[in-house]
């Protein structure tokens, strides 16, 4: 009986951390609930990004804002697993197959864009399936493309090589990059930080 109310404490207290820390169903709710294009279209710059955890969310945001640019989610038509180890194993799958997840939600055309931002994290050193999903067949013509690139601590890895042969017309400018938050890193720290204080 002690076992089983230690274990839904424990469940209840991963719920009220990942609501807290912005992590796993709580996330997704909200991000399913937002708009994936916001703008009225008279802007000459789109913002396109993809966020799992929040952090490249907050970048492309700010720069949409600082830019008076379009802003785009980049989601795909069935969700990624919201555990974080079936995330990393789908990715990882994805990118040795070459698979294209397919889109969800209207992706703008970019007639209309002279300049392009292109947010997203680095999945298994390089750039995630749906963001490739996003600029497989896409014209980028002389337009100029801003990378802005977020890790877990081992860099940008190959996606700026990737990111060139995937749109190779395209003006690339001078990537941002920066390290954020290592999910891998908070849940193991948490696992023995929990191991510690609450003994199963």
């Amino acid at each position: 009986m002690n076992g089983t109310k230690g274990i839904n404490r424990r469940s209840a207290f991963f719920q009220l951390l990942g609501t807290t820390l912005g992590l796993g169903v709580a996330t997704h709710s909200v991000a399913q609930a937002e708009q994936f294009w916001t703008g009225n279209g008279s802007s000459s710059t789109l913002v396109a990004f993809l966020s799992r955890s929040g952090n490249t969310r907050m970048i492309a945001e700010t720069l949409a804002r600082q830019m008076s640019a379009d802003l785009f989610e980049i989601r795909t038509s069935e969700p990624y697993p919201d555990d974080y180890q079936a995330h990393v194993r789908l990715a990882r799958q994805q990118q040795e197959t070459g698979e294209l997840p397919a889109l969800s939600g209207g992706v703008p055309g970019l007639e209309g864009y002279q300049s392009v931002v292109l947010a997203f994290p680095v999945w298994g050193q390089d750039i995630p399936a749906p963001v490739r999903s996003f600029l497989a067949g896409r014209d980028m013509g002389n337009r100029n493309l801003f990378p802005c690139i977020t890790h877990g601590g081992y860099g940008p890895g190959r996606s700026l090589e990737t990111l060139g042969q995937l749109v190779p017309d395209a003006q690339i400018k001078a990537a941002f990059i920066k390290q954020c938050d290592s999910e891998r890193e908070t849940l193991g720290l948490l696992a023995d930080w929990t191991a510690t204080v609450m003994p199963s």
